[in-house]
């Protein structure tokens, strides 16, 4: 299993949306980088749900629920979706600052890849987050 983080802003698609939708396809992503790390993405992968300017917290967990295909949204094939289906809400979100202060999440990528909207975690990276968030 793969762990990943995939970033959204509040007022465009917040946790709550993603709740009341109870599943959807991930689009949008514009970013090579980003969009190789959607084609890696595996049925059953674990992602965190980070909520980006507004707010800047981890706030839920996701799985993957269907692996990538061509973007619905746009006819340039390079683009790929892959679809989430959320899985439960952290008791306490975990701040960007909390993230960074962490000794143990000082490699993170949304620490040195801040601006990255679908990025992999580490198993260790993944759980910290989980017990930051108990």
């Amino acid at each position: 299993m793969n762990y990943w983080l995939v970033k959204s802003e509040p007022f465009k698609y917040s946790w709550e949306k993603f709740n009341q939708d109870g599943r959807t396809f991930w689009d949008g992503v514009r970013n090579y980088q980003a969009r190789n790390n959607l084609r890696d993405m595996k049925e059953g992968d674990l992602v965190l749900f980070y909520h980006s300017n507004e707010g800047k917290e981890v706030v839920g967990i996701a799985k993957v629920v269907k692996e990538s295909y061509q973007d619905p949204t746009t006819t340039d094939p390079n683009w790929l979706v892959v679809e989430l289906s959320p899985v439960e809400t952290l008791k306490n979100p975990v701040t960007l600052a909390t993230i960074k202060a962490d000794e143990q999440l000082k490699d993170i990528g949304l620490v040195r890849r801040g601006r990255l909207s679908v990025i992999g975690l580490k198993r260790e990276e993944f759980d910290r987050i989980l017990e930051l968030g108990s």
